[in-house]
């Protein structure tokens, strides 16, 4: 690809970009807020700093729902932003975008039309599957025909693979990942404490106290409003608590885990049990998760460094080596019947 290339995920939760020229890589979150319905007021990390806590006349939201585009207008917006705050302008430039693979073709298609119908004056856009830039991302030889288990657990999906000779054999989206456990964590802490807590304050006590095995005995201190009273309280939540909380989310991704592995080729099954499976996504981080997946399943569980950014790093990967371009496609245009 020309220098000036670009690899783009865009999650549900972070937007990562990364440009071959400089090196340059942004992860910030996906948020963005809009001012009496048109002034861009924020983005980013500062926009997310203001979730939950601005006024009527600031509209703070994810663009993005369950890995697919929602706000095609707001996340054009938020590209342009990006783009401009990693190397300085909208220049034009080669750009390689991740999209789910168990969506629809015009699901996919949005995640192409973003750049292309942007005022940033693209000269080639492709896409490539996430699960095949997951693994480039982990280090893995995705043209081998050695078959290999992806799981990665998103903000609002989980999406489980398996791949092999560069192409996806079996892919399957749940509609459960990090902000699913972080309302079931508000939930509990509702019924059990009559305590209110907002998504931010679930998510730190997810990132303090969750474990999937229940090994732990932490406690934390959560802040947020009384039910009875209406005043501010706080509460120690306790980890125990916590498990509870996200339990049956976890063992709903085991459950897709083991279907996926029951519709797997034996083949491919024998190339899995001797290399494992490849967890990455934020919620990876989750305390043992890696011990209750070899416990439900008997697979080694294999976790690189920064498991949220192996797309990116694997989108880096694919844009920078000339032999990776076959692992990129540009997605059908739509079809119209007169």
């Amino acid at each position: 690809m020309a220098q000036h290339a670009y690899g783009i995920d865009i999650g549900t939760s972070n937007f990562k970009i990364f440009s071959v020229a400089n090196k340059k890589m942004i992860n910030e979150k996906n948020v963005i807020a809009i001012k009496n319905k048109k002034e861009i007021y924020s983005f980013g990390d500062p926009a997310f700093e203001m979730y939950e806590k601005a006024p009527a006349n600031i509209d703070v939201s994810y663009p993005v729902k369950f890995g697919v585009i929602a706000d095609i207008k707001n996340m054009g917006t938020l590209f342009e932003c990006f783009l401009q705050k990693l190397n300085g302008q909208n220049n034009g430039g080669d750009f390689c975008i991740a999209v789910p693979t168990d969506i629809t073709e015009v699901e996919k298609r949005a995640f192409y039309d973003l750049i292309a119908e942007s005022k940033v004056k693209s000269k080639h856009i492709c896409v490539v599957e996430k699960p095949i830039a997951d693994a480039v991302g982990v280090g893995l030889d995705v043209e081998s025909p050695k078959g290999k288990l992806i799981i990665d657990i998103g903000s609002d999906t989980t999406e489980i693979s398996v791949i092999s000779l560069g192409g996806i054999v079996l892919s399957k989206i749940i509609k459960t990942g990090g902000h699913k456990l972080d309302d079931t964590i508000c939930n509990i802490v509702r019924k059990k404490h009559n305590l209110i807590i907002g998504s931010k304050t679930a998510e730190q006590l997810k990132i303090n106290l969750a474990d999937a095995i229940n090994s732990s005995d932490a406690t934390h201190v959560a802040y947020g409003r009384n039910i009875v009273t209406g005043l501010p309280a706080m509460q120690d939540i306790s980890s125990e608590l916590v498990y509870q909380a996200i339990q049956e989310c976890l063992h709903s991704i085991m459950d897709s885990v083991k279907m996926i592995l029951e519709r797997t080729p034996p083949e491919l099954s024998a190339d899995i049990i001797e290399a494992g499976c490849y967890l990455t996504g934020g919620s990876a981080l989750i305390h043992n998760i890696d011990a209750l997946i070899t416990k439900e399943t008997g697979l080694k569980v294999n976790i690189c460094d920064a498991p949220s950014e192996a797309v990116i790093r694997g989108l880096a990967e694919i844009i920078s080596n000339d032999k990776l371009h076959g692992l990129t496609f540009v997605p059908r245009e739509k079809q119209y019947n007169d």
